[in-house]
């Protein structure tokens, strides 16, 4: 079975014979430097220089950026070769051809030297030197040091940028393909500015040869016409000048419009859009200035001598556009904001109706029972407020900001019942009365009126439900009654206490560790990962939350840490002496401004603990090994103390030994998980210590 290749590249395809026309046209132009041509085609040759030239003037007015045009030092060569071929053709015409009048070098030549000279060659001469002086020392020299300066910058630049642009490949930023393209864009810049650096020179060059030859021209065409011709010195001097300016004119037109090109071009640099939005938009982007300048304008338009229409005309031409441009900016900036408004709702929509994110769970989600929502999300900016206050707070008290709260109704729930999830678990499930107020019982101090007896949801003590109606009443009788809001907030407060290890992320924590001094951040380099994980820091950070111990100094507990990792790794002996190095933070947020009151552990339980501790031959602890009699021994008596000081209501903590600490705050923790345990080490200097009791 045989296959037929058909070529993709033969000679008859459109872009084979463009490349053949392109070449035959670079070696016409070739031809003409050497072989005489008839006037006619002279005209057509200057009629395509022009057009080239206007051409060439047009795209550089219309393209985004330099490097859109970067095909520019090439035709910029071709258009400047073509115009001194034209003029080596025309000079061979005006020498050999111009006795026979004006017209002998093509009607182009003789319409420029009519209309531009009005007849006169001394105001061709002077118009042509003017030409030349403009093209010469203003346009062309500004343009070649534009084009230098651009070309050495961009060059100094150039290892700067390949690294910021390995710097976001390798932070993946950008990916392979996006490098190659900068990377490729970055070349040619460089070696488009490089290449008109040089560009620039043919300008100067064609400037000054066409001032030669156009001498040569005026000099050759007087002595040729009064020596071979018989032309007398006056005729021969009006006619050869006029046709040797007038093709002078010819050739600088074009040269001042490529000129006029290049230098529009190089002086672009880094502005982006059309020459029209780079210059008319940032000039008329200030309305003051404009006011201002329409006022110097009226001024001048008043002044004696001086013509009043075009001073007033500009004056108020430039009010105008004052006045205006502002009101047109603020409706594209309406405009762009209800865009970016759209697509984000769009946005949104398409990510909720998304498969992915019905995969994400809310960290923290309050679910309410239809009753229960529907006296609560009434009042939706309230528990707005509410929340954000509750999430300030916490940031304040714990040193980070806690996950965005999702306040959600469900049908599943009973009516009156509300759940609190933590990443999507329930952690917490409860019921109020609705329009019913919740007070706390006091001994001391009985309910004037009947209440249904109930456990206050957040921390487990007796309340009783009492109706709307006697808020009043409770309050001349000193309780304290809370509405729905308060006592399910409360207790979605105390159940993030309770769960603060679990909602500090390695997100959250890598956010606060950026947002230290550049120091502190130094600090981290040396650390970590040398010494510590970052996971590892996180779990330390996660042990100090679990004791409700704030991470707000988050400085003093880095310094903590980089001063025990390089000797411990294990995260629990490392949390022991970051507690030690910040006991004037602890023991200040357990006294409140007052004394601390401290419940002690008997000489027995003290002697136990340290006999359970079995340590390795450097004096490490090990293991914890304790008779399980002993354990209930100790709970007994540690409910029974904490029971009775807790009804006094005085806040205080538990003191231990610096070794057993970690352990009697295991045991603690299961029957009173709020409650503080302490070492020796510590408590502060100068913190006024008052003992309250004793378990022993």
């Amino acid at each position: 079975m045989s296959e037929t290749v058909v070529s993709t590249s033969g000679p008859d395809k459109p872009e084979s014979r463009r490349d053949i026309g392109f070449a035959i046209g670079i070696a016409l132009i070739l031809a003409v430097l050497f072989l005489p041509i008839p006037a006619f085609m002279i005209d057509t040759g200057l009629a395509l220089s022009i057009a080239l030239s206007v051409l060439i003037l047009m795209v550089a007015l219309w393209i985004q950026k330099p490097l859109d045009f970067s095909s520019f030092p090439t035709i910029l060569l071709i258009a400047t070769m073509l115009r001194l071929a034209l003029n080596i053709a025309t000079t061979r015409v005006i020498l050999s051809e111009g006795h026979q009048g004006v017209t002998a070098a093509g009607h182009v030549i003789y319409g420029f030297s009519q209309f531009v000279m009005s007849g006169d060659f001394v105001i061709g001469l002077i118009v042509f030197a003017i030409l030349v002086t403009v093209n010469f020392l203003v346009i062309t020299k500004g343009a070649t040091r534009i084009a230098e300066v651009g070309a050495r910058f961009t060059l100094d630049a150039i290892p700067g940028k390949q690294m910021a642009i390995d710097a976001d490949l390798s932070a993946g930023l950008i990916d392979d393909k996006e490098a190659q393209s900068r990377r490729r864009e970055l070349e040619e810049e460089s070696s488009f500015f490089g290449a008109m650096d040089g560009a620039s020179k043919f300008v100067r060059g064609d400037a000054i040869a066409g001032l030669i030859i156009t001498a040569v021209n005026i000099l050759g065409g007087i002595v040729i016409g009064t020596t071979r011709y018989g032309m007398d010195l006056s005729t021969a001097a009006d006619v050869f000048v006029k046709l040797s300016v007038g093709d002078g004119l010819v050739s600088q037109i074009p040269a001042l419009i490529v000129s006029l090109a290049a230098g529009l071009l190089v002086s672009k640099g880094g502005t982006r859009g059309t020459a029209e939005k780079a210059v008319l938009g940032q000039l008329g982007a200030y309305p003051r200035a404009l006011f201002v300048g329409a006022m110097l304008m009226g001024i001048m338009a008043l002044m004696p001598g001086l013509p009043t229409i075009p001073f007033a005309l500009l004056g108020g031409l430039m009010a105008f556009i004052g006045y205006t441009i502002p009101r047109k900016l603020e409706e594209k900036r309406k405009m762009a904001k209800a865009m970016a408004d759209a697509e984000e709702a769009k946005a949104q929509r398409e990510s909720k109706e998304s498969v992915k994110e019905s995969l994400k769970t809310a960290e923290i989600e309050l679910c309410l029972g239809k009753q229960v929502a529907a006296q609560l999300l009434v009042g939706h900016s309230e528990l707005a407020r509410r929340v954000a206050r509750m999430r300030r707070k916490f940031a304040e008290q714990y040193g980070f900001v806690v996950p965005d709260i999702r306040v959600s109704d469900s049908l599943t729930l009973p009516p009156k019942g509300y759940q609190i999830k933590i990443h999507g678990t329930v952690v917490a499930a409860q019921e109020v009365k609705v329009g019913e107020l919740l007070v706390m019982a006091n001994d001391d101090h009985p309910l004037p009126m009947l209440g249904e007896p109930t456990r206050e949801p957040a921390f487990g003590m007796p309340a009783y439900w009492v109706p709307m109606a006697y808020q009043d009443e409770l309050k001349r009788d000193g309780f304290m009654p809370a509405d729905n809001n308060t006592v399910i907030l409360t207790h979605l407060s105390e159940v993030i206490r309770n769960n603060l290890p679990q909602l500090l992320s390695y997100k959250d924590m890598r956010n606060l560790l950026d947002r230290l001094d550049p120091e502190y951040r130094k600090l981290i380099e040396d650390i970590c990962p040398s010494h510590i994980s970052f996971s590892g820091l996180q779990a330390v950070l996660k042990l100090l939350l679990s004791e409700r111990v704030s991470i707000r100094n988050l400085h003093l507990i880095l310094e903590a840490v980089a001063e025990i990792v390089p000797h411990v790794r294990r995260a629990e002996q490392v949390v022991e002496h970051v507690r030690m190095r910040i006991a004037q933070q602890i023991c200040g947020d357990l006294a409140e401004g007052g004394p601390l009151h401290v419940l002690r552990l008997g000489n027995r339980w003290d002697l136990a603990f340290h006999q359970s501790l079995k340590r390795d031959s450097k004096g490490e602890v090990i293991e914890f090994d304790i008779e399980p009699q002993l354990v209930e021994d100790f709970g007994t008596q540690m409910s029974q103390t904490v029971k009775a000081l807790v009804a006094g209501g005085k806040r205080f903590a538990v003191v231990a030994a610096p070794d057993a600490r970690p352990y009697v705050r295991m045991i603690v923790e299961r029957m009173f998980p709020t409650l503080p345990v302490l070492s020796h080490l510590e408590i502060a200097r100068g913190v006024d210590v008052e003992t309250i009791g004793s378990v022993s």
